[in-house]
């Protein structure tokens, strides 16, 4: 079976995700600071019979990401890994001129430092993985949460935008001429609109999710036997969101409802590149969190 870490899988669209993954009967290793919540949602996903490894930190701790790493070897090896835990840097977020610098730095460790750093410890496992062999072999039928139908993102699905050309800065990942491996495991890490928009309050934030980018389509070019993916899911009603901007009460889709369209970027075997969600731009003024 093939094996996922996926950090921040107590809640939201860790967890969610995480419960699509099990459905499919990946072994899968969550963490999250939370250990009530964290062992909740362990005991749901075991329920699906897979394996399920749950140990409760924090990503910024290089123990803890050692912790994960070694999980996931116990478990077989790693096929995929899920960068899903955030830091807003200011709850509620500010303007720049009042925010609180070592909060700046608190969403930098979160957001970038740790993704890399779990990275760089996973890549021996994400490089010898057998996930394009997964990909080939997989008959099931996906567990499609929302409403869209499945579908390939490059064969028009309406779930995904792909930019991988060299027409965008910000989604250059690899140019039309870069030869594509993608033989081995997979990276996908959880951006924000605010990484490329200017959304007033969401510079700390955004700043660090547009760090996060970078270092993405940047591996991605490093390390071509791997597919590395940045996906922007659009607003969701999650508890970051709330405390971001707790006076906001407006309707916003749950985080279940993004999904299906990690899921069809999955079953794609997707080149590596960035990939906004299908109806997830934010409104005017405001940005996005999970």
């Amino acid at each position: 079976m093939p094996v996922a870490i996926i950090t921040g899988a107590s809640k939201g669209l860790g967890r969610a995700l995480a419960r699509a993954l099990a459905v499919r009967g990946w072994d899968l290793v969550v963490e999250a600071r939370s250990a009530g919540p964290l062992q909740e949602a362990a005991r749901e996903l075991r329920g699906a019979g897979g394996r399920v490894v749950a140990p409760a930190g924090d990503v910024a701790d290089g123990g803890h990401r050692a912790a994960l790493v070694a999980a996931a070897a116990e478990l077989g090896g790693l096929d995929l890994l899920v960068n899903n835990a955030s830091a807003l840097g200011a709850e509620p977020l500010v303007r720049l001129a009042e925010h609180p610098l070592d909060g700046l730095r608190r969403a930098l460790e979160v957001n970038v430092v740790a993704p890399l750093a779990l990275i760089q410890l996973a890549l021996p496992l994400l490089r010898n993985s057998t996930y394009g062999s997964y990909l080939s072999s997989y008959e099931g039928e996906a567990p499609y949460i929302g409403e869209a139908p499945p579908g390939r993102p490059d064969e028009g699905s309406e779930a995904y935008e792909a930019h991988t050309s060299s027409g965008n800065s910000h989604n250059s990942y690899l140019s039309d001429s870069t030869p594509y491996v993608g033989t081995g495991g997979a990276i996908l890490c959880l951006s924000s609109d605010a990484a490329v928009e200017a959304y007033p309050t969401w510079g700390g934030y955004g700043a660090s999710k547009a760090a996060l980018d970078q270092l993405s389509a940047v591996l991605a070019v490093e390390e071509p036997g791997l597919r590395v993916w940045s996906v922007d899911p659009g607003d969701m009603r999650t508890d970051l969101y709330a405390a971001a901007v707790p006076d906001d009460d407006s309707g916003r889709p749950l985080p279940g409802t993004v999904v299906p369209a990690l899921l069809r970027l999955l079953d794609a075997g997707a080149r590596s590149g960035r990939y906004p969600a299908a109806g997830a731009a934010a409104p005017a003024g405001t940005g996005s969190a999970r």
